[in-house]
């Protein structure tokens, strides 16, 4: 028997029985019963937005899934521009398709050259990455103005294919820029993260091989933050895109929501948070702090998550296998004994405080070399796949231009007043 819910207008007496269909209700159906009342959903929190067959997130399970893929598996298995194809296409790629694939995001890493010396070289030399990639994104669209045409499938690869690829390039040119190194080009000869890390850290190196476990963990970490359903970021290239603009400044958009610290922040914060605990000894006066609403425990909890972030252990891997290259961070003592206190405090467990992806990924940044300012820049790299899926994904729909109601808590109507009589 179908699953509905009866909606009843009790100022008309009117009401209607509406089909639950994959776990939602159709507002155009109730709209036809509660005609110009709107549903009041600050932060959207309840709404959903769109149908999407890109990712299957089921917070109160601790699922999380790529086109039907569970994150475990494609981060033990695949590679991250696999993942990109998954999720742009909708399947894994075959041999053929892998070698197109990979061949054609390796040879579009290069940028043009008045990025590099006239855009990149205009910022002020402490400009922070973030705001420089953030604007470089957007400055590719007049560089390719073709890319406006979002309906032509040919043209609309090339331009993902252009995002995907520069991406890295953009990311490492905004580091050495806000540091006074000289730029670095990319070494086809590399794979997707070690040419990114090779534009990184190289100095004046014939060649750059970067630690293949290291070039691994990040190639794994990018896996896991390639999309995550309807974050603010996504949500905004969605939104920005339905207005068909072009990806480039759809993605800079996604970009500047990824920005701010209560969406992109959340992995340095955990660093903070761990700097100013200091030592082993003041854990648990720490713990009691937060208890008692004094503080804060970053990198637990999750707004859609109410188990174990899957994400969060595949990390925590991942941190074990980066300090035998790098050396044991000192704050992992420090994180390491959170962790045990939270998942074994009935307070943390009540209020579903679970380590969530960021609570590590902060310390294997920290540890491979990346400063804390890079952090969300290497957030926006593993994520672009997801949003430029979702963008193609809402121009194959048709979806219509996005544009929500609001409750209207002004004056009432009142006449106009005259300057001399106010």
């Amino acid at each position: 028997m179908p699953e509905t819910v009866t909606i009843t207008d009790n100022r008309t007496g009117e009401s209607a029985e509406i089909p639950i269909e994959n776990g939602g209700i159709s507002m155009n159906e109730i709209q036809k019963v509660i005609r110009g009342t709107w549903v009041v959903d600050p932060s959207f929190g309840g709404t959903a937005s769109t149908e999407s067959a890109i990712t299957d997130l089921d917070g109160l399970n601790g699922i999380l899934r790529y086109r039907g893929y569970p994150i475990e598996q494609l981060a033990e298995h695949s590679t991250f521009l696999e993942v990109c194809y998954l999720l742009l296409f909708g399947e894994l790629p075959n041999q053929e398709q892998t070698d197109v694939w990979v061949h054609d995001v390796t040879f579009h890493t290069f940028i043009h050259e008045n990025m590099r010396k006239r855009f990149m070289e205009g910022f002020h030399h402490d400009a922070h990455p973030m705001g420089m990639l953030m604007s470089a994104i957007a400055a590719l669209s007049t560089f390719y103005p073709e890319a406006k045409d979002v309906f032509d499938p040919h043209n609309r690869y090339k331009q993902i294919n252009r995002l995907i690829s520069k991406g890295p390039t953009l990311a490492a040119m905004a580091y050495r820029a806000s540091i006074g190194m000289p730029f670095v080009y990319p070494d086809n000869k590399l794979t997707y993260t070690e040419n990114f890390l090779a534009m990184m850290w190289k100095i004046a190196e014939p060649t750059y091989r970067p630690d293949p476990v290291l070039a691994k963990a990040l190639d794994v970490l990018l896996i896991l933050h390639a999309d995550h359903e309807q974050n603010c970021s996504t949500t905004t290239m969605r939104v920005v895109g339905s207005s068909h603009a072009d990806p480039f400044s759809s993605a800079a958009a996604a970009t500047a929501a990824l920005y701010g610290p209560r969406h992109g922040g959340a992995n340095e914060a955990v660093i903070h948070m761990l700097e100013d605990i200091g030592s082993y000894e003041n854990i648990e006066p720490f713990v009691e702090s937060v208890k008692n609403g004094e503080g804060r425990l970053m990198g637990f909890g999750h707004r859609v998550y109410k188990a174990y972030d899957p994400r969060a252990r595949i990390v925590k891997e991942q941190a074990d296998k980066v300090f035998e290259v790098t050396g044991k961070s000192p704050l992992l003592d420090i994180a390491l004994k959170l962790e045990e206190i939270a998942l074994n405090d009935e307070y943390f467990k009540s209020r579903n405080l679970y380590p969530n992806v960021d609570f590590y990924t902060g310390l294997i940044y920290q540890a491979m070399g990346f400063p804390m300012d890079m952090f969300t820049v290497l957030f926006t790299i593993g994520r672009m796949p997801g949003w430029l899926a979702h963008w193609q994904e809402l121009l194959e729909q048709e979806q219509r231009i996005s544009r929500p109601r609001q409750i209207y808590t002004g004056v009432g109507v009142r006449d106009y007043v005259p300057l001399a009589d106010r």
